[in-house]
């Protein structure tokens, strides 16, 4: 399974936001559309990713406000990607060793999507649960053989 695989199901539709826009209009974005992460974006090319980590680090750096901070101050400004083509155990690989809960999905230089490890979890559950639905059907379905003692010719 590839992060290809993901993005048919989970759908196109991305939540960008600029590096100098206010971290509190960013906020308002992710709590009103229900989403921990934001990609961030300059002149068409990915610059950084903001998660509720990074925001949580913020806030508490600055005694629990926002103030005038900006996305740039306080995003991961080297986010972890992979490609369409990305096999889904190196993902999970990859979000495992620096413990990231989202990834953009980059094409080249274009932004194909985000997803997260919630994502990836799903689809590693769901490729099992069809393996193993497909596994106890062919063991119910297996040709009823004789019993192999019954079957030996006797002296």
């Amino acid at each position: 399974m590839k992060v290809v695989d993901i993005l048919r199901v989970k759908g196109g539709t991305l939540f960008t936001v600029t590096p100098d826009e206010p971290l509190k209009d960013s906020l308002a974005v992710m709590a009103e559309r229900d989403i921990g992460s934001l990609v961030v974006m300059e002149h068409g090319e990915l610059v950084g990713m903001l998660t509720f980590r990074e925001v949580i680090q913020a806030v508490v750096k600055n005694a629990g406000a926002v103030g005038t901070t900006i996305v740039r101050t306080v995003m991961d400004d080297h986010p972890l990607t992979c490609t369409p083509e990305t096999e889904i155990d190196e993902v999970r690989r990859m979000m495992l060793g620096r413990h990231a809960r989202y990834m953009p999905v980059m094409n080249g230089r274009t932004l194909m999507g985000v997803i997260s490890f919630y994502d990836v979890a799903k689809a590693v559950v769901d490729s099992q649960d069809f393996e193993n639905r497909m596994l106890k059907a062919y063991i119910r379905d297996w040709p009823v053989e004789e019993n192999p003692a019954e079957a030996e010719p006797k002296l």
